[in-house]
């Protein structure tokens, strides 16, 4: 047999309220088989007042009783040579407790409950007719007031019973359909307990159902916010390891290509070391460029991984600046860079506390990306403006634009646009994805509108860094 502990809630419940409610029966059997005894024994004590009262003239005349109700017992007792001795009556056979009593009322009626033998319980009242002199003692019979009170337990005992096993069934039918929705919730968790969530984030089981009452309703809600929120903590967390799988995966191709390239011209190296010297420097400088441009990977991958960390502060450097003065040496250097584009610079004077060298590495960034992708020739502005509390930057250029399918994925890693513009090679796919997590870091936004002729990158800015 399974212990208490273990039995459903309803089963519990229902057992409770009934023992509850047949302690509440016993304290009020109790207490109403108490009263009706103590109303039953007033009233038998006054039938008995009454009596000896009527019968108290009759005993001083003629010292006996003639007229008492059917059953009773009278005893008219009298002092003689000072021993109280019974005159008159119809005592029974056996007095001897009548004969106490009546010792004790010489001077003040007495009462008292006594078994007469051969005849049963009595209620015993003696009372002094004339003081030290004449005593009258009545004797009432209790059958009837004991039949009464063991009708009352009995009535009272079934109901009782019949309340408390009506009481407990129905109550643990009442509760069974009031504890079903929680039933309900306990088979949807066994539901996505068999779900396999290892492969799969999605988990739509939810609890459905009307009613319960204002309690169960709200943990019906908040059960279905908590699947809610592990749905999309699910969501995120695949949609996290998918991007983490195809970084994983573009990282190592583009690794792959700069460390060929440094193995293969290592080889040609070794073959070239006994040649001329220039031919031996041609290599050398080949060496140089594949590691230099693998370094740059690098350390775009590792500035993404440290932006990416939730564990560590955005790895920015704060200080008062004036993003003008930025913005005109970022254009100098793109200048001296790119003279095959035209750039146009459009600054105002905005002071903000920012990281210096991250935001001259998103203009930089932006303004390469503009020249890579576009035909030489085309022009490329650069505006910095302050509106309504926040630094605005707006690079634009006339190129080709971006296909619209493709604006949606532009600032995703190791992402590039083939088709869009005549793109050089050799591009990582990196730099927008570097803008855009710096732009973040920082507390800012970066959006895109891109049409044929037409292309911005519009960044805002808080002025002050949380």
């Amino acid at each position: 047999m399974k212990p208490i502990s273990q039995w459903r809630l309803g089963t519990r419940l229902a057992l409770g309220l009934g023992a509850l409610a047949l302690a509440v029966f016993l304290v009020v059997g109790t207490i109403l088989v108490t009263s009706m005894r103590t109303f039953l024994d007033g009233q038998l004590d006054k039938q008995m007042q009454v009596s000896q009262q009527s019968a108290a003239d009759e005993v001083r005349h003629y010292e006996k009783v003639t007229k008492i109700p059917q059953g009773w017992y009278s005893v008219v007792y009298k002092m003689q040579n000072g021993v109280l001795q019974p005159k008159a009556g119809e005592p029974p056979r056996d007095r001897e407790e009548m004969d106490e009593l009546a010792k004790q009322a010489l001077t003040t009626e007495v009462f008292s409950n006594e078994y007469l033998r051969d005849e049963g319980p009595f209620r015993l009242r003696a009372c002094p007719i004339v003081d030290n002199e004449i005593v009258l003692v009545s004797a009432a019979p209790m059958h009837d007031l004991n039949s009464t009170l063991t009708q009352l337990i009995t009535v009272g005992v079934i109901a009782f019973l019949l309340a408390l096993v009506t009481l407990v069934v129905g109550g643990q039918a009442l509760l069974r359909r009031g504890l079903r929705p929680l039933s309900d919730m306990s088979d949807t968790a066994h539901d996505i307990a068999s779900h396999d969530l290892t492969d799969s984030a999605d988990l739509d089981v939810r609890v459905d159902g009307n009613g319960g009452g204002v309690e169960v309703v709200e943990l019906r809600e908040a059960f279905n916010k908590m699947l809610a929120h592990i749905d999309s903590s699910l969501t995120a967390r695949t949609a996290a390891e998918q991007r983490l799988r195809r970084f994983i995966a573009d990282a190592s191709h583009e690794l792959r290509t700069p460390l060929t390239s440094l193995r293969g011209y290592a080889d040609l190296f070794r073959y070239a070391a006994a040649n001329e010297p220039g031919e031996r420097e041609k290599h050398l400088e080949k060496l140089r460029s594949e590691a230099s441009r693998m370094s740059v990977l690098l350390d775009d991958l590792l500035l993404l991984a440290r932006l990416d960390s939730a564990e560590s502060e955005p790895p920015l450097r704060p200080e008062e600046l004036d993003l003008a003065v930025i913005a005109e040496a970022a254009a100098d250097a793109f200048r001296a860079a790119r003279p095959s584009h035209a750039l146009e610079v459009d600054a105002d004077t905005v002071t903000m506390r920012a990281d210096a060298t991250r935001l001259r590495q998103v203009l930089d960034n932006l303004l390469t990306n503009a020249a890579v992708h576009t035909p030489a020739g085309t022009s490329v502005s650069l505006q910095v403006t302050a509106a309504n509390g926040q630094a605005v930057v707006k690079v634009r250029d006339t190129g080709p634009g971006i296909p619209e399918t493709d604006q949606a994925r532009i600032f995703d890693r190791f992402y590039r646009v083939d088709n869009s513009r005549t793109r050089q090679r050799g591009g990582s796919g990196l730099g927008l994805a570097v803008v855009q997590s710096l732009v973040e870091a920082h507390g800012g936004t970066i959006e895109l509108t891109s049409r044929p002729g037409s292309t911005v990158f519009t960044i805002r800015l808080p002025r002050r860094l949380m």
